[in-house]
């Protein structure tokens, strides 16, 4: 099957159903994109903020261990020992001077060196490892690690380009806008989804089908297709931010959606203060969705702040993990309107919760569909570029060309 995928077309505006549940076309994006030259979000500086603090986390199906060492300095390493393969850290975070594997108890330092092996001399003259072992062969496989904004990003490829060319200036600016300020970890939610993790990138950089699919945010403003907005690819066609102006479509609302469902002008809320909002750059931006390749999108939506990170477990089923975080110097009233408006987001989001049932729907209905690919013509065909408006899948085509540039696949023909 890997070098048998048609893709009908050059401009990214078709795709084959085949790559949304192929175990070998999974196992390529392993290799090529999670432990290739792609740069993968870990975690947030402040969530390891004190020397032995750790958390594990995720790049692709791998798990990794990210910490902070006892001079500041953050590293990050496979949890997979060096001996016989066990995972070294089984919970989800904590604080450790070093890591020892509960089968052997082989042990490891921050950086992922090994220090200690059991009985390497053996006891009483007898048995131990050959005299020419040396443990520092037998390290963790580490990742290269770097930061931007208290942001960690990790990989295995440690002759990438430096984080910020790989994110770019476009990418750069968002983050500078999402982390202007030292944060606080509000708290996480992670589901599993039975489908497959492309079909959430898909969705996550699809600006078309948030004014249609999520009737509770176009029918009180959060999202609306008729609002100002638009899309904008990085420094990769990989990278890609949608947003929206909160309040923008005032007169123009019910002609826009004139016969459309997804808005109702006769629904109400009995309690206003979820959709309280708070202009916090003067830019009105009340929406933003930027996802960064392979494996995060960071959102704005109203005043919730949060981080999404995908973590892949086989062609048909994937993790999402979500981070909510606010400023440190945010008062108690926007404080607790960042914690109400998790309501919106999440696994069971009044918004969220039908973008996770929109990738299972088509999961399911493209199962047996070997042959026949989606339509993505939205906003135009052929070159892709960036939208000042928000009916467009353009951004959705730029991540499948940057998939195929680093997957080998030719559209146009049989990869």
């Amino acid at each position: 099957m890997l070098d048998n995928v048609t893709w009908p077309s050059t401009d990214y505006s078709r795709v084959p159903y085949v790559v949304f549940g192929d175990q070998a076309i999974y196992n390529r994006e392993q290799e090529r994109i999670f432990q290739g030259s792609s740069w993968c979000y870990l975690g947030l500086e402040a969530e390891i903020p004190n020397p032995g603090d750790f958390k594990t986390s995720f790049v692709g199906n791998t798990s990794v261990v990210v910490n902070r060492s006892a001079n500041g300095a953050v590293y990050a390493f496979e949890n997979r020992c060096a001996h016989r393969g066990s995972t070294v850290v089984r919970e989800l975070s904590g604080n450790r001077e070093n890591y020892t594997c509960i089968y052997h108890h082989w042990c490891y330092d921050h950086e992922g060196n090994l220090i200690g092996v059991p009985f390497q001399r053996g006891l009483k003259g007898k048995g131990g490892m050959p005299r020419e072992f040396d443990k520092c062969e037998h390290s963790l496989k580490k990742l290269r690690v770097e930061t931007y904004r208290g942001v960690i990003f990790g990989t295995f490829d440690h002759d990438i380009m430096p984080l910020a060319d790989y994110l770019g200036p476009r990418i750069r600016d968002i983050l500078d806008t999402i982390f202007q300020k030292p944060i606080e970890v509000l708290g996480y939610m992670r589901q599993r989804m039975p489908s497959n993790w492309k079909l959430y990138w898909e969705n996550a950089t699809d600006c078309y089908h948030a004014g249609l699919l999520h009737q509770f945010g176009t029918t009180f403003g959060l999202f609306r297709a008729t609002q100002e907005g638009g899309s904008f690819l990085g420094a990769c066609p990989g990278h890609s931010v949608c947003y929206s102006i909160f309040g923008s479509d005032e007169g123009s609302v019910s002609e826009g959606y004139e016969g459309i469902e997804a808005y109702n002008a006769e629904m109400k809320l009995n309690d206003a203060s979820l959709l309280q909002y708070r202009d916090e750059d003067s830019d009105q931006r009340g929406l933003i969705i930027m996802a960064t390749f392979p494996s995060v999108i960071f959102q704005r939506i109203a005043n919730t702040l949060a981080t999404r990170q995908i973590r892949t477990k086989s062609p048909n089923e994937f993790e999402l993990y979500w981070t909510y975080f606010g400023y440190a110097d945010d008062d108690e009233e926007l404080r607790r309107m960042r914690l109400t408006q998790t309501n919106l987001v999440g696994p069971a989001g009044l918004i969220s919760m039908e973008d996770g049932e929109a990738g299972v729907l088509i999961q399911r209905a493209i199962e047996r569909e070997r042959h026949a690919s989606s339509v993505m013509e939205m906003g135009g065909k052929g070159p892709i570029g960036d939208q000042d408006h928000l009916v467009s899948e353009m951004s959705v085509r730029g991540f499948w060309k940057h998939y195929c540039d680093v997957m080998g696949y030719v559209p146009g023909s049989s990869s």
